[in-house]
């Protein structure tokens, strides 16, 4: 974005930015240059942050950067509708709220509803007024308590057991397909291909195969129209979907650059992920890889909006590069994306599979999955 601090600024904002990435540990002296060594010390917060590490500012790092500053105690979280709080102090009221056994879903610093219903059930137990307000009182209370939970994160088992209770058949389930609109080419032609056409296409060939198999499918964008990512998250937890699949291709400056990653929410400094979106990563990376020529450049967890907002285990797919001639070529390819389509699709029915009902990577085909009645 024009208006963030960038490589030779000296602004009040460049100090803020290095006084928050000194105090975090990324920096050992503040400034207010954005030199190389500011550089460097965005690109670990990034890393740490699970974002993309670039080095720069932009909307998504800015905020993250705001979101840090606050720890737990410096102020009162509430939850408000008209503009959730959010920041390090709410995950880490999460953190805590989820060790002693109340549910706030998932650890995203947002201060919502359900996150604002466990702050109750908390001073409830504890016999302080229960107004959701996480105050001094709270916190007290909080401090003291002793941990109730171990041998693994409530979180992460929650969500394993909610899983876990599903059938395995894929008629009536939602799943959300969200194909990008692009980034930096948006609308442009990189070796003959455009991302929002391709992965809109690709959106399409899944939403009739996943139909016929009885599923709810939602797409977050028309073929002309592009959707904020907030409306789009909003789709996506307003229609309950018990997934969200993201589309994307990625582009570099070099053309070397070439192959598939998948990603899911995690955070490696929190300690947090998502373990349905870490294996639905994973199978939908060994599929595609075994049934098409991409290089596996595998599966990574980030905190990217969409994968940390959404109710739902949620994935995205980078297909490859437009940016190197032989990645665009299979994606211009009208049977590549049906090869694309019925790896994501064998994923998906995989997912939802028992360990003794499941087969071999690159072995399951569409057929498969209607002559064994799993649409029903």
């Amino acid at each position: 974005m024009s208006d963030q601090p960038k490589l030779g600024d000296r602004s009040d904002a460049v100090e803020l930015i290095a006084n928050t990435l000194t105090r975090l540990g990324f920096l050992k002296n503040p400034t207010n240059i954005f030199d190389e060594n500011l550089t460097q010390g965005i690109k670990a917060f990034q890393q740490e942050r699970g974002l993309t590490a670039t080095g720069v500012i932009n909307e998504i790092t800015a905020r993250a950067l705001e979101e840090a500053r606050f720890k737990l105690g410096d102020r009162v979280l509430l939850f408000n509708p008209a503009a959730l709080m959010r920041g390090d102090d709410v995950s880490n009221l999460q953190d805590r709220l989820l060790e002693l056994g109340f549910n706030c879903g998932k650890v995203d610093g947002m201060f919502g509803a359900i996150t604002e219903g466990a702050v109750k059930e908390l001073q409830k137990s504890v016999g302080i007024v229960s107004d959701g307000k996480c105050g001094p009182a709270t916190l007290i209370s909080l401090m003291r308590l002793v941990k109730t939970v171990s041998g693994g994160a409530s979180t992460a088992l929650r969500e394993s057991v909610k899983h876990a209770v599903r059938s395995p058949a894929l008629a009536n389930k939602v799943v959300v397909i969200d194909p990008s609109w692009g980034g930096e080419f948006t609308g442009e032609s990189q070796n003959g291909v455009v991302e929002s056409e391709v992965v809109f296409d690709l959106a399409q060939r899944l939403e009739g195969r996943l139909i016929a198999l009885g599923v709810n499918v939602v797409l977050t964008r028309s073929a002309n129209n592009s959707p904020l990512e907030k409306e789009r998250i909003q789709t996506a937890n307003s229609v309950n979907a018990d997934l969200v699949i993201a589309l994307k291709v990625d582009s570099y400056k070099n053309e070397n650059a070439n192959g598939v990653a998948t990603y899911y929410y995690g955070r490696d400094d929190k300690g947090v992920r998502s373990v349905v979106g870490e294996r639905f990563a994973n199978l939908l990376q060994r599929e595609i890889c075994a049934r098409t020529d991409l290089l596996n450049c595998r599966t990574h967890a980030k905190s990217w909006e969409l994968l940390r907002l959404t109710s739902a285990p949620a994935v995205r797919i980078d297909l490859g590069y437009l940016s190197n001639p032989q990645d665009a070529k299979r994606l211009a390819s009208a049977a590549f994306r049906d090869q694309l389509a019925e790896a994501i699709i064998v994923a998906i029915q995989r997912l939802y599979l028992s360990a003794e009902a499941d087969a071999k990577t690159g072995t399951l085909k569409i057929s498969d999955l209607r002559r064994a009645g799993l649409r029903n």
